[in-house]
């Protein structure tokens, strides 16, 4: 590969999602580095003091500040919108500033969104509390009931924001549906692919105009540090996101920048095998605890909906053990090799009680309204051999009598 080869379109075009997942987006110096280059600096010199000032004015190609561009920030950037089929990509510190920029920073006062009701637990605040804060009003609905959509519009109405599959319930949303509804009435639509990434699943393939990431989880995949990632048009990301971005500083540092980097590496990999380890663990579980929530599993309301979307269904999904939270909790104690972690996307499994850590900020009313009881539990299918987790969750639901 030549220097620039990763970032030339004309030859990016060309590639297969697992080629630009280690390759696009690639830039290398002039010492000709295999791995990317890891630039650590706040700050950028200058020739001339007529150079400074032409970059700030937009007039001359080049850095300023790292709270704006990074080579090493903006070469997983690159990859990143390479591997969603987006014309830009917008980094960020974490999943959450990832959410809260790709929203606010189109919203005002008086403005009105229409948000899915299964929502990461923070994602829930956001609409719930900080939103209104602001004077922006938030109507929840099904996600999986296309109607409720178009019922909920309103002539105000700015955002459609959902996740699919949804954490913790596996909700999965019909996006062509729901983003066609906003597009016929000029409404933007949000939405979050933590759970999927473009591996399993290209929201703007089926009419999203937004995609945002917790690059935290599968990008990462190893449950080492915080990213986030705001995709969409290069008009979008360059004239309604950055300069909310510019301003308000939610930026990703250049090292957990380069860790990610290395992560998309092995993403195609790593979400593959684990989603067939998911698999087989859920059909494990099919029978021996009240209900399993996968949408790679046949008796999944949306089944059929999530294989037309997604590739495959995922490392992730939730259960319902049956009893209540005492019961929960004995399970999640009784686990050897499955560690209690509210992570996903992790190389390792990880099992989480919804109820009382990742959604324990939403009013309980709320949580049970979408299905989090004291007996769900959330878990992430890592790439251990499937029959040692297997063994194990058979182990813990015999300590609780299962």
């Amino acid at each position: 590969m030549k220097r620039k080869s990763g970032q030339d379109p004309e030859i990016t075009k060309n590639w297969r999602p697992a080629t630009l997942a280690v390759r696009g987006g690639s830039a290398r110096s002039e010492w000709g580095e295999t791995s990317e280059a890891l630039f650590l600096t706040s700050g950028y010199c200058y020739d001339r003091a007529e150079d400074a000032a032409a970059r700030f004015a937009g007039e001359q190609q080049g850095m300023t500040y790292s709270r704006l561009q990074n080579p090493t920030v903006e070469m997983l950037e690159k990859r990143i919108a390479l591997l969603e089929g987006a014309e830009a990509c917008r980094s960020t510190a974490s999943g959450m500033a990832a959410m809260t920029a790709a929203l606010l920073c189109q919203l005002s006062a008086g403005d009105h969104v229409v948000a899915g009701k299964a929502l990461f637990g923070s994602c829930r605040w956001l609409t719930d509390t900080l939103l209104p804060k602001f004077g922006i009003e938030t109507t929840t609905v099904d996600a999986t009931d296309n109607d409720a959509w178009e019922k909920a519009v309103r002539p105000n109405t700015k955002v459609f924001f959902f996740e699919t599959p949804a954490n913790p319930t596996m909700d999965v949303a019909d996006m062509a549906a729901i983003c066609g509804i906003a597009r016929a009435h000029g409404i933007t639509s949000v939405v979050d692919n933590a759970f999927a990434t473009p591996a399993l699943q290209r929201p703007l393939e089926f009419g999203a105009d937004v995609v945002a990431y917790s690059a935290t989880k599968m990008m990462d995949g190893q449950g080492r540090v915080l990213a986030g990632a705001v995709c969409g048009t290069e008009d979008f990301i360059i004239n309604t996101l950055l300069p909310f971005h510019r301003n308000t500083g939610p930026t990703l540092a250049a090292f957990n920048a380069w860790v990610v980097l290395k992560g998309l590496e092995t993403l195609d990999l790593r979400i593959r095998r684990q989603s067939e380890n998911a698999l087989k663990v859920a059909k494990f579980l099919e029978g021996r605890v009240d209900k399993v929530l996968y949408p790679g599993l046949e008796s999944h309301p949306q089944h059929a909906l999530a294989m037309k979307q997604m590739e495959m269904a995922g490392p992730i999904f939730s259960l319902y053990a049956g009893g209540g939270r005492e019961e929960a909790h004995g399970l999640l104690n009784a686990l050897e090799l499955v560690d209690i972690s509210n992570n996903i996307g992790d190389s390792r499994s990880l099992m989480t009680h919804p109820a009382s850590t990742t959604h324990y900020g939403m009013a309980e009313a709320a949580r049970l309204e979408v299905g989090i009881t004291e007996d769900m539990l959330r878990l992430n299918v890592g790439l251990e051999d499937p029959q040692d987790v297997i063994d194990d969750l058979d182990r813990a639901l015999k300590a609780i009598g299962r």
